[in-house]
């Protein structure tokens, strides 16, 4: 089994633009993640402390959601938005 797995890797070869994009989800993430440490926030909220725009928070943050990382909360007092929370592992 190692042994297709090793020819695998072997023939396909990780393009320069997807070891990019890894690198920005992992960068992205640590921020959101470190956004999360205290409280759940709103995706408006999140834009506003990592100083990402919007619809990138929105993007990675439904990302990190769908693999677990985060969980959504309540919503807002003007039911709008939701908060979104580290997941408690």
């Amino acid at each position: 089994m190692s042994k297709t797995i090793n020819i695998i890797k072997e023939k396909r070869q990780v393009t320069e633009m997807a070891k990019q994009r890894r690198k920005t989800y992992a960068d992205i993430r640590k921020q959101l993640l470190q956004a999360l440490e205290e409280e759940g926030k709103t995706i408006p909220e999140l834009a506003t402390s990592t100083g990402l725009p919007i619809e990138d928070v929105t993007y990675y943050l439904m990302t990190m959601r769908k693999f677990g990382d985060v969980v959504t909360g309540s919503v807002d007092d003007d039911d709008a938005y939701f908060y979104y929370e580290l997941k408690k592992k």
